[in-house]
């Protein structure tokens, strides 16, 4: 069974490193897999090439070589369009339910009373 790229992107971005490192890149246009070290300290140089294969194979970077450097850059498209397409379909679909959830929940109600006024469920005040 083979695992679809949008999968291979979801399994790169779990670890917190990954991310880090896709933020780095986020601000940065291209930068070199040195200077991303540099701006994660308590992560070796060894973790962080590691780290950066692990991105380059899923797609979400692109990896330019000059000379004895490897410039890093954020894959403009790619897995990484179909995992954010995946998850807004869910974002959607839930903002939806809550919305419509919302709406039916903050609709008053009102309920007669044995002495005769209605109490209403919105704000629990009572109206008479």
């Amino acid at each position: 069974m083979s695992r679809s790229a949008a999968q291979i992107a979801f399994e790169a971005l779990s670890d917190p490193t990954r991310r880090r490192i896709l933020h780095i890149l986020a601000e940065r246009d291209e930068t070199t897999a040195g200077a991303v070290a540099d701006a994660i300290p308590e992560v070796g140089r060894t973790a962080v090439s590691s780290h950066l294969r692990v991105l380059r194979s899923a797609e979400l970077v692109i990896e330019r070589r000059e000379g004895r450097y490897r410039y890093y850059s954020l894959h403009p498209r790619g897995p990484v369009q179909d995992a954010l397409g995946f998850l807004q379909s869910i974002l959607a679909q839930g903002v939806a339910r809550t919305d419509t959830e919302g709406a039916a929940a903050s609709e008053p109600t009102t309920d007669a009373t044995p002495s005769g006024t209605r109490k209403s469920s919105v704000g629990g005040h009572r109206a008479s």
